[in-house]
């Protein structure tokens, strides 16, 4: 892929994404943060979120 490619596709996506509403601009974007992983899974995988899981569980249960 070449610069000017490139530098078309970048305009291309940026024209599709201001010809939107913004009120749908809004909601793909609220959309795309609910469905976002924990920062602990996205980063380190399932083990670290898992600990930190049970931890703060058997906290809650002791106080």
């Amino acid at each position: 892929m070449n610069t000017n490619d490139y530098v078309k596709y970048l305009t291309q996506t940026f024209v599709q994404y201001m010809d939107q509403p913004k009120d749908q601009r809004k909601q793909l974007k609220k959309e795309k943060k609910d469905h976002k992983e924990p920062f602990m899974l996205r980063w380190f995988g399932i083990l670290p979120y898992a600990i930190s899981y049970s931890v703060k569980k058997s906290r809650r249960r002791k106080h």
